[in-house]
């Protein structure tokens, strides 16, 4: 007879859902994030037009069905690889912008994050600059929500510095966010399939830094 605490025969409820250490949301999860890094892989080596459900699913280790679990449609999983894109080059420019002592210090510290935020693996600016992003309605409204954020994010750091916004403070902010993925779209358009080198991103870096200038300096 099997004591009511073994582990052998019949699992308990809580032991049929942990695998190899993982609940059943933590798999899920895990599943997610893989579709994720082979969409980011996928899409910068063949384009999103060109990559299919079957493909994500495979390089992942994913079956078709865990997709969708996850995602609605190859669209919605751009859109959230340009979230987490997005998400964590922020997040690296907000712990710059905490620890800079000046503006003119934090904007130089904050442009080069934002470059190295995107090149330092040139993959995350393919697919979301480059001949790796998707030109659709959803795509479309997830890149003006992630400037909206980004624009939101430069007028608070505005108003940290002193400045008073007024109502065409935001369109400006728009506009440099705008300008900024712009050059960097532009930059990345000549990377070699061997990478960006460090001159070429310092290169970036500069041009980053002169157009920020300018519309701070117009503004």
């Amino acid at each position: 007879m099997t004591p009511p605490n073994s582990t052998s025969g019949k699992a308990t409820g809580k032991q049929q859902r942990v695998i190899r250490g993982l609940d059943a949301d933590q798999r899920r999860e895990q599943r997610r994030q893989a579709l994720l890094d082979a969409a980011l892989e996928l899409f910068a080596a063949q384009g999103f037009v060109s990559t299919s459900i079957e493909q994500l699913c495979q390089h992942a280790y994913v079956a078709t069905k865990s997709f969708y679990e996850s995602f609605e449609s190859r669209d919605d999983l751009y859109a959230a690889l340009l979230r987490q894109i997005t998400d964590g080059a922020f997040a690296r420019l907000a712990t710059v912008a905490a620890e800079a002592p000046d503006e003119e210090t934090g904007t130089r510290l904050m442009l080069a994050e934002l470059a190295h935020a995107f090149v330092d693996d040139v993959r995350v600016a393919q697919v979301t600059f480059g001949q790796g992003s998707a030109i659709t309605p959803v795509a479309e409204r997830q890149r003006r929500e992630n400037r909206r954020a980004a624009a939101a994010f430069v007028e608070e750091l505005w108003v940290g510095y002193g400045t008073v916004l007024t109502e065409r403070y935001h369109g400006i902010a728009i506009g440099l966010i705008g300008g900024l993925f712009d050059i960097i779209a532009d930059w990345v358009l000549d990377v070699p399939a061997a990478g960006p080198s460090p001159a070429s991103v310092e290169e970036l870096i500069t041009r980053l830094s002169d157009f920020y200038g300018a519309v701070r300096n117009g503004s």
